[in-house]
């Protein structure tokens, strides 16, 4: 997507029917299918993929470079390059990404916010500048 090739696997698997409470840090790939009753995070600097499977929970943040989404999240998420929202996804709660992709059906309850990029925060440099020799 967006001219990207993702190159990230799913190594780990939370099965349908586990429950895990606590906070947790993933490297590479990591698909939920089942229960997450805290923070989920990527550990690793490269790209990351978290795939939230249609009838998983989470409940408790997540973060990580590309996460799609097709389950319920219930807390801040924060995808660093792309979020994917797929027809079942439920999102309780703020969302910050660079790049989306909502598909029909999907809902959030909360405040989209985009993140800027380097591009967009050196253009806006000179427009800070000017403001504040006119003040």
């Amino acid at each position: 997507m967006f001219g990207k090739k993702d190159n990230s696997s799913i190594k780990t698997l939370i099965a349908h029917g586990t429950r895990i409470d606590g906070d947790m840090k993933f490297e590479d790939g990591l698909r939920v299918d089942g229960e997450v009753y805290g923070m989920i995070q990527a550990g690793s600097e490269r790209g990351s993929l978290l795939v939230i499977s249609e009838g998983a929970v989470v409940e408790g943040g997540v973060k990580a470079d590309h996460i799609i989404i097709n389950g319920t999240v219930k807390g801040p998420v924060e995808a660093v390059e792309v979020l994917e929202l797929q027809a079942k996804a439920r999102i309780e709660g703020d969302v910050q990404y660079r790049a989306l992709e909502m598909h029909q059906g999907a809902t959030i309850l909360g405040q989209l916010r985009p993140m800027a990029t380097a591009a967009d925060v050196q253009d806006d440099k000179p427009l800070f500048r000017l403001a504040a020799k006119r003040a």
